[in-house]
Order: structure tokens, then C-alpha cells, then sequence
């Protein structure tokens, strides 16, 4: 349905209705571990490699795995839990151009709003691991630093998988923000 034609007071329900079945959907879960990173990394890539066995190990300790439900690394994070005793979750989104579910998703939910989507991605989390990727992996990284920054979950790890991937950003991070007072030390020190 094109969502231009939808009054927006209407929007509020189908946000509601997200809402009601991504907690229903997940309210059995248990303590999760979140996996972001990039729809476009090769199933013969480094990371996708990385983010399978990660999934593996989360899986082999019964801890769920949470991710966007595509393919590249979400795919790799799935894959790699799928058949454990852990759940595998896909928070997939519909965009015009992008994404099906990947098939090793135990839970597959779909979604049009993103901050719906992203409230789901924490509300069940005790950790982020965050794989290199473009501006929805940023997105993702930045919404859970703000958010722990805030105090508005509570604190838990945010881990940056690939130091080679993250280093130029975390150092401009610290010379920039930090020298000019808009980050602190201990806010750096969040990831």
C-alpha cells in the first residue's frame, strides 16, 4: 500500500500494530545479542566468515541472535545460529529497493518503520556486536551510543568488530569531538 495515500492519523495504528507483534513475537526471547553489519558482504568475504562463527559460538551458549534479517552479514549471523537450541531473529524492513528475508531466520518479523524496527533491535539485547558496513550499520551503532550515553537503556556492550574497518572513524572521533568538548572520554569509551 503506498504510504502517501494513508491519513497520518491511521499511521499510528499500523505503528501500534508493529509494535504489539514485535513484543509478542519476542517476548519469550530471552537475553539476545544484536548483530548489525552490511547487506553487501560476500558469503566467501572476511566478516561474513567472522559474523557465521560469532553466530555459532552465541548459538552453542543458547544466546540468540538479533539482526535485520537480510543477507551479507545479517545472513551470516543467522546462518551461523540456525539449528543450536538458540533462537535466530530477523527484524527485516520493507524498502522499495532492497532486501528479502534470509532463510535461517527461527523468527522472522517485518517492518515499515525503522524506529519501530530499531526499538525491537534493543528492547531484547544485552549486547551489540557491530560488524563494518554502510550508513545502516552507522545508523545502528550511533542510535545504541546515543542511547546508552543518554541513560536511556541501560549500559551494555557495544563490541566494533574489524579495528582496521573502525580506526580512521574512532580516531577522528577522538581528535575531533573530543578536542572540540562535544564527547568526553568516558562516552568514548562506550564502544
Amino acid at each position: 500500500m503506498d504510504e502517501s495515500k494513508v491519513p497520518e492519523a491511521w499511521r499510528v495504528l499500523r505503528i501500534q500494530s508493529e509494535l504489539v507483534d514485535g513484543i509478542e513475537s519476542l517476548a519469550k526471547l530471552g537475553q539476545a545479542v544484536t548483530v548489525f553489519g552490511s547487506s553487501r558482504s560476500s558469503a566467501d568475504g572476511r566478516w561474513y566468515a567472522e559474523a557465521e562463527r560469532l553466530g555459532q559460538l552465541l548459538g552453542a551458549e543458547n544466546i540468540p541472535v538479533i539482526t535485520g534479517g537480510g543477507p551479507g552479514i545479517m545472513e551470516a549471523a543467522n546462518k551461523g545460529c540456525h539449528g543450536t537450541t538458540a533462537s535466530t531473529v530477523g527484524l527485516n524492513i520493507t524498502l522499495p529497493m532492497e532486501q528479502t528475508p534470509n532463510r535461517y531466520q527461527d523468527i522472522s518479523l517485518e517492518f515499515r518503520y525503522f524506529f519501530v524496527r530499531k526499538f525491537m533491535f534493543v528492547k531484547y539485547a544485552v549486547g551489540f556486536v557491530v560488524f563494518p558496513g554502510g550508513y545502516g550499520t552507522l545508523d545502528e551503532l550511533f542510535e545504541a551510543l546515543t542511547l546508552v550515553q543518554t541513560g536511556k537503556v541501560r549500559p551494555f556492550p557495544i563490541i566494533m568488530v574489524g579495528r582496521d574497518y573502525w580506526q580512521g572513524m574512532v580516531a577522528w572521533m577522538r581528535e575531533r569531538t573530543l578536542e572540540m568538548g562535544y564527547l568526553d572520554e568516558q562516552e568514548l569509551s562506550l564502544f
